[in-house]
């Protein structure tokens, strides 16, 4: 269950008592109440992802993220924080936080993010999937955007090809619909999930013909990709 390790940056006793308790359902947390603890924290031990407060004692959150910066780039950094203007939320992520939530903050939203970051930075370090796929009587070529077999060859659009790469690479598994609008297009959006739909459908009438490959509509849910290849 604790596969993934998070450092927690938080000086309000309640909020991190409630968050910490939460997350322990699935992650190992190491909680910080102050910004000079949580750094030394961080050069003392391995993190998967880091959740920091901003005003926080000792060192705000601010130079607490620069500094992991220095040491890390690729680590995934989510900000907590009460200050909601624009101008502190863009300071965030020019520093190169992956998000900025104000507080008070769902925590349902909290671990939908935290798992999608964990999911691409994981990505990041295993070794990248041949460019080839074999899709039933298909081979996909995601580089070049196009399926084909010894008689036909079908070309895909760029999101239907990105699209059909995430089912795969997550085949038999189920995908929140929420973590595909994210891969997509970098945000869960109305009008981009209609977009979705339309690229679902073209690759069911693709795929039609194609024993034991399905895409099952989980109603609230997302998607499921299934192939008994």
């Amino acid at each position: 269950m604790h596969n993934f390790k998070i450092l927690y940056a938080e000086d309000d006793e309640t909020i991190a008592f409630l968050t910490k308790d939460h997350l322990e359902n699935f992650y190992a947390v190491d909680h910080f109440a102050d910004g000079t603890a949580a750094l030394e924290g961080f050069l003392s031990n391995e993190y998967d992802l880091c959740i920091l407060d901003i005003m926080m004692p000792k060192m705000d959150g601010f130079e607490l993220a620069e500094a992991i910066r220095k040491k890390n780039q690729e680590i995934p950094i989510i900000f907590l924080s009460a200050k909601t203007l624009k101008e502190d939320r863009i300071r965030g992520l020019k520093i190169g936080a992956d998000d900025y939530l104000v507080k008070p903050f769902s925590i349902e939203e909290l671990m939908l993010k935290i798992d999608i970051f964990l999911r691409r930075s994981h990505k990041k370090t295993t070794p990248p999937p041949s460019p080839f796929y074999t899709v039933g009587t298909y081979q996909f070529d995601a580089a070049n955007y196009r399926i084909f077999n010894d008689t036909e060859t079908i070309s895909l659009t760029q999101r239907e090809s990105d699209l059909l790469k995430l089912f795969l690479d997550h085949k038999n598994q189920v995908l929140k619909r929420e973590e595909i609008l994210k891969a997509l297009w970098g945000e869960d959006d109305y009008f981009m999930g209609r977009s979705l739909d339309v690229f679902i459908s073209r690759l069911r009438k693709i795929f039609a013909g194609q024993e034991g490959i399905t895409i099952e509509n989980l109603h609230g849910i997302g998607f499921k990709f299934s192939s008994e290849a």
